[in-house]
């Protein structure tokens, strides 16, 4: 039996020391489950990013989930979702872009704003919280990117799908509200006619689900129906 253990150890370390298989164990003793985002983020290597072929827009800031408890996702009526999701409970200053690192107090917990590419054209909010050691059901995420345009782009529409509830401003003003418990579905919600204008432009999030699944995309669409591309994305 000892041999056997033996034998067995030495391949356990025999894979580890060639690097097939890798863990880590935090400070705290728990396991390291961070390269469970791998498969879905990758860490922004560049200052500016552009969207997809298709549009979507990979590049966003996360803010670690805010525990906000919902048995069900029936319950998120556009009144609902308007009082729990409001501008004004913006984890810092709504107009302004957060920093990657940056922390804020909710309650008695500490957050953290993470810049992350999406590998996807949507984005895993349930593989970031479960990557990132966090709460994943019954929660609320802010999610907060901007774009640069070199000139006006008139008469586009920002078009959203999310699992679940959510809403979504461009520049402060609501844009798009999508109520109900709903899977994501590509171009779900659109917004009215809008304007990306000259320069700087923010787009805010604020995406709630209780039990299940929780992800997000978000592209504008011109008047002929085709993917807007020709913009810049940052938020280092």
């Amino acid at each position: 039996m000892r041999t056997k253990q033996l034998i067995n150890r030495c391949a356990l370390y025999a894979l580890l020391t060639s690097g097939i298989l890798s863990v880590s164990v935090s400070a705290s003793g728990k396991w390291n489950t961070a390269d469970g985002l791998s498969p879905y983020f990758s860490v922004p290597s560049t200052t500016n990013a552009t969207p997809n072929s298709d549009g979507f827009i990979g590049r966003w800031l996360m803010l670690e989930p805010i525990d906000k408890p919902n048995r069900s996702n029936t319950v998120f009526t556009d009144s609902y979702l308007r009082e729990a999701l409001n501008l004004k409970n913006f984890p810092g200053q709504p107009t302004v872009l957060p920093k990657d690192g940056q922390k804020v107090k909710i309650g008695k917990e500490t957050l953290k704003w993470h810049s992350l590419d999406s590998k996807l054209f949507n984005v895993k909010l349930f593989r970031f919280a479960t990557g990132m050691e966090k709460q994943y059901y019954g929660v609320i995420f802010w999610v907060v990117t901007a774009i640069d345009c070199e000139e006006d782009i008139p008469n586009v529409r920002m078009s959203v799908g999310s699992n679940s509830g959510s809403i979504w401003w461009l520049n402060g003003e609501e844009a798009v509200i999508l109520s109900g418990d709903r899977r994501m579905v590509m171009d779900d919600c659109m917004s009215k006619r809008l304007t990306l204008k000259k320069g700087r432009n923010l787009i805010t999030g604020a995406i709630i689900n209780g039990p299940g699944m929780s992800d997000f995309c978000l592209r504008f669409i011109n008047e002929d129906g085709k993917p807007v591309t020709n913009f810049t994305i940052s938020n280092l």
